[in-house]
C-alpha cells in the first residue's frame, strides 16, 4: 500500500485518524492475540533482527546488508532470513539469483542476495533452521521485528530520521504497527537513518538506548548515473528520500512518478515514464529494489541509483555488534 498523507506528523487538519483509532484499537487487541498464540523457537547460532515499527521503509535492507559485509569482513558465514513479502513461496527456500524473481521471493531477497545467501520463510523458526543446516554461524532477519516465531539475540530498531513515527498512532490510523514504547522496550539499539543529529528527541522519540546515525548515500563502486536531468520513478515506502537523494547527488529532478511499496509495473506504466523521459531529454532512473520487479525489456531502459549505507560512527557500531554477538570472531 501507498502511505496516506494523514500518516505523517504535519496532518493536523487530517480527521481520518481520529475517526479511524477505534480501529486502531481493535488491530491491536487481535495482534497482541496473534502473537500470544506463537510459540517461539530458538536455534544455536546468533540472529539478529533488523525491524522498524512503522509501516513502510525506513532503511531496514541497507542496515541488515552493511551488518552482513561486516561479519563477512570478519570472516564469518553470515545468512539472511526473509518472509519474502510480496513472492509467492512459503519457504523454507534459499534464493538463487538466476532462478528465482520478484514473484517468487520478493524484491527485497533479491537485494541481499547479491551480498549474502537468503532464506525465505513465511515461518522464521523453519528458515532459520533450513540457514544453520546449510553452515550459517550468523543468521540477519530483514524485519521480523514483530514477529515472536524465533528467538532473537540483538534487535535493533530502525528509525527514519526524517519521518520518524509521522502522528503517532496505531495502524491504520498512523503509521505504527505497536506502541513505540513496546518496541523500544524490546530493541538493544536504534539506528536512526538519515535526519538531523536531534531528530529523534524533536519528534518526539525518547528512549535511552545506544543510537547510531547513519545516512543513505550513494554507492561509489556503482554506476554513476551521469545524466544531469532524469525522471524518476519509486514504489517504496517513501519514494520522496529517494528523489531526494538524487538532488542531493547533483540530479536535476525533471519528473516523479511515485507508487506503492512493491508495486508491479505494467508495460503501459514503463512506456509512459519511457516517453516522459525522452520527451525531455532526460535519464529514466529509479531505485534497485524497482529494478528488480522489471521485464528484462524494461531493464533496458531504465538506469538505476544505487546507495549504500554510511555509518556516522562506524568503530562504536562495529563493536557493539561484536560485544552482542559473543559467538562471532
Amino acid at each position: 500500500m501507498k502511505a496516506p498523507d494523514f500518516w505523517r506528523d504535519d496532518a493536523k487538519a487530517s480527521l481520518m485518524p481520529a475517526l479511524l483509532t477505534p480501529v486502531s484499537w481493535l488491530y491491536r487487541v487481535i495482534d497482541q492475540m496473534n502473537r500470544g498464540f506463537q510459540t517461539t523457537k530458538q536455534v544455536s547460532i546468533p540472529v539478529i533482527c533488523v525491524g522498524n515499527v512503522v509501516a513502510g521503509g525506513a532503511g531496514k535492507t541497507p542496515v541488515a546488508i552493511a551488518i552482513a559485509k561486516f561479519f563477512l569482513s570478519r570472516g564469518l558465514k553470515p545468512h539472511f532470513l526473509s518472509r519474502g513479502y510480496g513472492g509467492r513461496l512459503r519457504g523454507p527456500i534459499r534464493v538463487v539469483l538466476d532462478v528465482h524473481t520478484y514473484a517468487n521471493v520478493g524484491d527485497e531477497p533479491l537485494l541481499l542476495a547479491e551480498t549474502a545467501p537468503v532464506w525465505v520463510s513465511r515461518d522464521r523458526g523453519k528458515g532459520a533452521e533450513a540457514a544453520e543446516a546449510a553452515g550459517a554461524d550468523l543468521l540477519i532477519m530483514d524485519d521480523g521485528f514483530q514477529n515472536p516465531g524465533l528467538q532473537k539475540d540483538l534487535s535493533l530498531l530502525v528509525i527514519d530520521g526524517d519521518y520518524g513515527i509521522g502522528n503517532g498512532r496505531l495502524l491504520p490510523a498512523g503509521p505504527l504497527r505497536e506502541p513505540i514504547d513496546n518496541a523500544l522496550a524490546r530493541a538493544q539499539a536504534v539506528v536512526q537513518v538519515g535526519g538531523a543529529a536531534d531528530s529523534l528527541a524533536a519528534l518526539g522519540i525518547k528512549q535511552d538506548l545506544p543510537l547510531f546515525k547513519t545516512h543513505l548515500v550513494p554507492d561509489p563502486k556503482a554506476k554513476v548515473i551521469t545524466a544531469d536531468r532524469v525522471v524518476a520513478f519509486a514504489g517504496i515506502g517513501r519514494p520522496e528520500k529517494f528523489y531526494d537523494s538524487l538532488r542531493r547527488s547533483g540530479c536535476e529532478l525533471i519528473e516523479s512518478f511515485s507508487f506503492a511499496d512493491h508495486h508491479v509495473y505494467t508495460a503501459d506504466e514503463l512506456m509512459k515514464m519511457v516517453e516522459a523521459a525522452t520527451s525531455q531529454d532526460a535519464a529514466l532512473v529509479t531505485t534497485r529494489k524497482d529494478y528488480v520487479r522489471l521485464s528484462s525489456e524494461a531493464k533496458m531502459m531504465v538506469a538505476v541509483f544505487d546507495i549504500e549505507l554510511n555509518v556516522e560512527a562506524p568503530d562504536a557500531f562495529q563493536q557493539f555488534l561484536l560485544s552482542i554477538i559473543p559467538k562471532a570472531p
